[in-house]
Parts: structure tokens; C-alpha cells; sequence
């Protein structure tokens, strides 16, 4: 084992700008807890940016992609050869997270971590730890040292986001057959029913999602002797994109930077995360609520509140970049409002 950095603890928050954030939306002019949800992010944000006027208006969103030699058992709807097209339509502004990008004026990095053919895009980050994951229903996914690198590599970008001034930063993830790699993995963390955390990924049909169910149940039982243990089940099960996204939230934790989780492949991630260091559950915030079904049971895992509900379940960051106005927003409320005192208005008798 090498200097497991990942266990280090998070930033603390900063409990007096926290405090002050506080007071300060309770003089706003409005009922107090009028905004709802709203108050408590920009709140929370405070107390993470050690600020008492919050802003997220530099974004970062990683996209980390990897192969998944579990398709080999007939998991996914869809060939693996999808996972480079889509590579090639993210850098070239084609997918939905493109789109997102430029409209919240984001920085958008795609990081492929390996494909099952070796890719050479302009704009993508290629790290080849291999190709693709090994198929987890025969032996463990990946290699203890491809399992570290692939951690290194969200913090890499983690890194490369704050050197760019970033205030927020997005996780997203592409690969064939990663919902099955995903649901493995959780069951394994929560001990859960195959069947409470297994659903339909790209558009599998009733029998494709029994069959899946089936293939996650034969490497449950290959891989029990490490259920429950978050970094060995991530390298028996997982795939190099969650494994990266793994480093990437607990880089952003340690080095004081706030996440929004995307949907339910990314919140097995944060599940992972919380689980090998639970320091970092300050820091996440969940983006929204999925339509894959084990998403909801997950986010209840989790204590999670998501900020969307929209019934997406496309990934590669969308549900989290879509949650981005929101939070922006919630900032412009707390910062931009007048305090009952400021707007001559009468505030409730004490």
C-alpha cells in the first residue's frame, strides 16, 4: 500500500463564516426558511468557503472514462466501441454536458483512463491504464497499482481545477456497462438486495436487467471476502472512471473545494468516498435524484437531499451541471438581498 492519501482528513469548515451566513439570512427581507433549501446551501457554502458571501462562479466538470470488461457478460444495451465515440463528442462539443458547459461557462476536461482500443483524441487526457477494467464476474476488475493511479488521477484533476481558480467542481463519468460495475459495488458497501440497486443502465430490457442481476450475484460471490471493505471491493468491482472519481471527491474535500455528485454511477463514487474517509461528506452535494432505481435507495444511504428531481439518467456530469443555477442562484439570494435593517422594512416583534 502506498501512502494512502486518501485517507487524510478534510478541511474543516469554517464555523464562524458558517455562523455569520447564518444570521445574515435571517435578517434578509423575507419569512425566515422562506427559501427552503436554498438558505442551507448558500449557508453550507459560507462555512465551506470560509466566506460569508458564498460564489461558485468559476465551474470545473471532469468527465473520466474507462472500459468495463464485465461487458463481455452481456450487461449493456449498448457496444463498447460507444465509450470512444462519446470521448470524440465531448471534446468536439456534441454531448449534453458540452452543451451544459458552455452555457455555466465551465471548464471542461475529458480524461480517459482506458479504453479496450487504445484512443488518440485531440483535447482528451489519455492515461491507458489498461484496457479497460478486467471482467469482475471471473476476478478482480483491476490491479491494486491501477487502482491507486486511477484514484491519482481525480486528484490530478482536482488539482489542475484550483490552479485554474475553480469555486466548484463537477465529476462526471462515461463507460459502457458502468451501472453494472456501479450496482455491484454498492451492493457489496451496503450490503443490499441485488435486485433494490439493479436497474434497466442504458436501456436494458426486463430480461437484460435479470441477466445483469445475475452476473452481479455470481461477483458478489466471487468477491464476498471483501464486501464491505470500501478500497478492496472498489478494486475487485469498480471501474478506473468511478475509482477516479473516488480521488477526485476526496481531493476536493482535502484540499477545501466544493463537489456537486452527479447521478447514481457518481453517487456510488461518493459512497465509496464517505465510506473510506468520512471526513469528506461535508463537501459533496448531490445533485439530483436519478431515475436508475437503486439512485433513490443509494441517496438514502447517503442522508442525501438532492437539489433536482427531473427523472435524468444520462450521466456524464448533466444532473450536477444542471443543478449549477441553482446553486449559483441560492448564492446571488444571500449575497444580493437587503437585510430588514438595510431596507427600512419592519421586521416580526421580537
Amino acid at each position: 500500500m502506498s501512502n494512502s492519501w486518501w485517507l487524510k482528513p478534510a478541511q474543516a469548515i469554517n464555523v464562524s463564516a458558517r455562523e455569520e451566513a447564518l444570521a445574515r439570512q435571517q435578517q434578509l427581507t423575507k419569512p425566515a426558511g422562506s427559501l427552503g433549501q436554498l438558505e442551507n446551501v448558500a449557508v453550507r457554502l459560507a462555512g465551506l468557503q470560509g466566506r460569508v458571501k458564498p460564489r461558485v462562479d468559476s465551474l470545473w466538470i471532469a468527465i473520466f472514462a474507462g472500459d468495463h470488461g464485465v461487458v463481455a457478460e452481456g450487461v449493456s444495451a449498448f457496444p463498447q466501441e460507444v465509450t470512444g465515440q462519446m470521448l470524440h463528442n465531448f471534446v468536439t462539443g456534441g454531448a449534453a454536458i458540452s452543451v451544459l458547459a458552455r452555457q455555466l461557462s465551465a471548464q471542461l476536461e475529458v480524461v480517459d483512463l482506458g479504453t479496450v482500443s487504445p484512443l488518440n483524441l485531440p483535447g482528451v487526457r489519455h492515461l491507458n491504464l489498461g484496457a479497460g477494467t478486467a471482467n469482475f464476474a471471473q476476478g478482480p476488475a483491476m490491479t491494486q497499482a491501477q487502482g491507486e493511479q486511477a484514484l491519482e488521477a481525480g486528484r490530478d484533476s482536482v488539482r489542475r481545477a484550483l490552479a485554474a481558480g475553480a469555486e466548484l467542481f463537477v465529476g462526471g463519468e462515461m463507460g459502457i456497462g458502468n451501472t453494472t460495475a456501479a450496482s455491484a459495488l454498492a451492493c457489496a458497501l451496503l450490503d443490499s438486495p441485488v435486485q433494490l440497486l439493479v436497474g434497466p443502465g442504458t436501456g436494458l430490457n426486463a430480461a437484460g436487467v435479470t441477466h445483469k442481476a445475475l452476473v452481479i450475484q455470481r461477483a458478489l460471490a466471487l468477491h464476498a471476502e471483501h464486501a464491505g471493505d470500501p478500497l478492496r471491493s472498489l478494486i475487485c468491482l469498480g471501474g478506473f472512471e468511478i475509482a477516479a472519481l473516488v480521488g477526485a471527491y476526496l481531493a476536493c474535500a482535502q484540499e477545501g473545494l466544493a463537489v456537486v455528485v452527479d447521478g447514481f454511477i457518481c453517487s456510488v463514487a461518493a459512497l465509496v468516498a464517505v465510506q473510506l474517509n468520512p471526513s469528506c461528506r461535508d463537501w459533496l452535494f448531490y445533485g439530483h435524484r436519478g431515475a436508475e432505481p437503486g439512485h433513490r435507495h443509494l441517496l438514502e444511504s447517503l442522508q442525501a437531499e438532492p437539489l433536482l428531481d427531473l427523472g435524468l439518467r444520462l450521466g456524464e456530469g448533466s444532473g450536477a451541471a444542471l443543478a449549477v443555477p441553482l446553486l449559483r442562484l441560492a448564492c446571488e439570494l444571500h449575497n444580493g438581498m437587503a437585510t430588514f435593517a438595510e431596507a427600512a422594512v419592519a421586521d416580526r416583534p421580537a
